[in-house]
């Protein structure tokens, strides 16, 4: 069983920047996607970013693009991290990271494991 360990949530200001790291290096399976989602009190789960780890293609919702970068550690399997600037309210929400041994897809249900969450606070 995998452990998707995520860390760098936190609260910031409007316009600040915040680091998320996910590892599971420690799984024996190299996942073909990773990503992360976000949940927001009384709004579904939303993908926002993933990242196929055997050709490095991303994917970024339309409400983060420019803004949240998503990256993989070349050196050490299953962990990315996702650079959270120009931080707006809007983006205040739960945010999970998400491993998949299939291709990168919005479908919450073929994600096979999920990261416990860390939260993210945005005031104005």
């Amino acid at each position: 069983q995998a452990q998707l360990v995520e860390s760098g949530g936190g609260s910031v200001q409007a316009g600040g920047s915040l680091r998320l790291s996910c590892d599971a290096s420690t799984y024996y399976l190299s996942f073909a996607c990773m990503g992360w989602f976000r949940q927001a009190p009384g709004k579904e789960r939303e993908r926002v970013a993933t990242i196929s780890t055997r050709d490095g293609s991303t994917y970024y919702g339309d409400s983060v693009k420019g803004r949240f970068t998503i990256s993989r550690d070349s050196a050490k399997k299953n962990t990315v991290y996702f650079e959270m600037n120009s931080l707006k309210p809007d983006d205040t929400a739960m945010y999970y990271c998400a491993a998949t041994f299939s291709v990168c897809t919005v479908v919450a249900e073929r994600w096979n494991y999920w990261g416990q969450g860390t939260q993210v606070t945005v005031s104005s």
